[in-house]
């Protein structure tokens, strides 16, 4: 587990089909401290250059990375708001 700190609003997707939303804020990490937690099996910190693109179970956290460290570039973090529409799942043959 980690404790967040200066938490600041940064990202929202709405996913309506599935009556969710993803919000994700850019924050510091108490003492340096994190590790695994309920949800997690393993947790690590990594450099820009190292990030395992390809292991990335979402691709909601490939677009939030590619922003992030764009954004991190020119130093100015904007929120963004983007909905995710999925098409309907074809019906299932009985």
């Amino acid at each position: 587990d980690a404790t967040a700190t200066d938490l600041v609003l940064y990202r929202v997707f709405d996913v309506p089909q599935i009556h969710q939303v993803y919000v994700f804020y850019r924050c510091g990490i108490k003492d340096g401290q994190y590790g695994v937690g309920s949800e997690s099996l393993e947790t690590a910190l990594f450099d820009a250059e190292d990030i395992p693109w390809e292991e990335l179970a979402f691709p909601v956290i490939k677009e939030l990375l590619s922003e992030y460290l764009h954004d991190r570039t020119i130093d100015a973090y904007p929120v963004r708001h983007s909905v995710i529409y999925r098409p309907p799942r074809a019906p299932q043959p009985n």
